[in-house]
């Protein structure tokens, strides 16, 4: 736009130099009589001729009219000696005056324009080509961080099972290399993790011969007050290694499939077999809807979660219910001795057992809440750990649905 008006000033100042000059050398050599007559076809938009000597006033000082005042000055001044002055008025206007050969008083009233007006379809022209413009850029954008948005989708999908989709390596060269990256790291996680199993795997295979060795030893030995406790000690090495694979299992993520379930049946089956055990364990409330799950991986959180309730406070309470958000709540109530609030989240961390629990009657490994955690982690389940009021500790499973199936 600036430099159509520039182009746009220059052919109109030239333009108008050349028509004053040759209006005036017109009206110059017209008789006096006739000068009246022919004002009106020497006038254009932009300026008028008047036989008078017009309105006075200063110099004007705008730019357009100072560049108009020098053209005309230019084309006329060396042969009519001329004043120019500024019309007062809210419009930007100047007069030229001068005096024609016969002494006949002429002013040139000029309302100078800054360029061309604008076609009516130019701004409707332009501002279609920026709403395109607009369009073009937000889909390139949209193309070029698509890959980026997969990259973030994968990175979030990345669970303990290790299955994430590889990704397209194609786009951007940046984004393609950061998807090959990121392929090459899934692929040598997963190696480490297997890795890691299969020594876990050979360790726990390697120690149940020595373990059954000395069980048999000992079985041997004669009865003496150190029987019982090397019994029990090879028991809980023996629950450690067993403890420690199912860890590494979980971490390393189940193979499960998820199915369509009854939650309802599933959980009072868990609770029946508790009770032909002779357990303390009750159940109340129905979920009353089908639920897409893994069944044994929801079965062994929950088998861990009232087995605590067992152990620390000798009875276990089973609540069901439909949760916010299409969820479902699972909660196992005890009134054991409960949990520190400062220690509500460290429990969930592999071989952390509290100092009540350090003893032999109670005293675990340390994994049971880890595998809890594992489990729930492939389930896209939440595990909140809250103390009850007047003593004891719920332990809350929220699940949701893992889709159709």
């Amino acid at each position: 736009m600036m430099e159509r008006d520039r182009a746009t000033l220059d052919i109109m100042t030239g333009y108008v130099e050349r028509e004053v000059v040759t209006s005036v050398a017109l009206l110059d050599h017209l008789p006096g009589a006739e000068r009246e007559r022919w004002l009106p076809q020497l006038a254009r938009r932009s300026y008028r001729f008047i036989l008078g000597p017009g309105i006075t006033g200063v110099t004007p000082d705008a730019e357009l009219s100072q560049r108009f005042a020098t053209a005309i000055t230019d084309g006329i001044g060396k042969r009519y000696a001329l004043t120019v002055n500024a019309v007062p008025g809210d419009a930007e206007r100047f007069q030229v005056h001068l005096a024609l050969s016969d002494g006949m008083p002429l002013t040139i009233d000029m309302r100078p324009m800054a360029g061309a007006p604008l076609s009516g379809w130019l701004p409707a022209l332009l501002a279609m080509q920026l709403i395109l413009l607009g369009l073009c850029c937000w889909f390139a954008v949209r193309l070029a961080t698509r890959p980026l948005h997969q990259l973030a989708q994968a990175a979030d999908g990345l669970g303990p099972e290790l299955q994430a989709t590889r990704l397209p390596e194609d786009g951007p060269s940046e984004v393609a290399r950061a998807a090959r990256a990121f392929n090459a790291m899934q692929e040598r996680i997963a190696l480490y993790v297997a890795e890691r199993i299969r020594i876990l795997a050979a360790i726990s295979h390697d120690l149940q011969t020595p373990i059954t060795r000395m069980r048999m030893r000992v079985d041997m030995m004669d009865d003496s007050a150190d029987q019982d406790r090397l019994r029990q000690d090879l028991r809980e090495l023996e629950t450690l290694v067993k403890e420690g694979i199912a860890y590494a299992k979980t971490l390393h993520g189940a193979q499960e499939e998820a199915c369509r379930i009854d939650p309802d049946a599933l959980i009072d089956s868990l609770v029946c077999d508790y009770i032909d055990a002779g357990q303390a364990v009750t159940l109340r409330g129905t979920i009353g809807m089908p639920l897409v799950t893994k069944p044994q991986a929801l079965k062994r959180i929950l088998g861990n979660l009232v087995d605590n309730a067992l152990k620390f406070g000798g009875a276990a309470e089973v609540e069901v219910a439909r949760a916010d958000g299409g969820r479902v709540a699972i909660g196992v109530l005890d009134r054991g001795p409960g949990i520190p609030e400062e220690e509500l989240a460290a429990v969930f961390e592999p071989f952390v057992r509290l100092e009540t629990s350090r003893n032999r009657d109670t005293g675990g490994t340390g994994l049971g809440l880890s595998i809890v955690r594992q489990l729930a982690t492939t389930l896209g389940a939440e595990i909140v750990l809250r103390n009850r009021e007047g003593g004891g500790l719920l332990a809350l499973v929220l699940l949701s649905d893992l889709g159709p199936a």
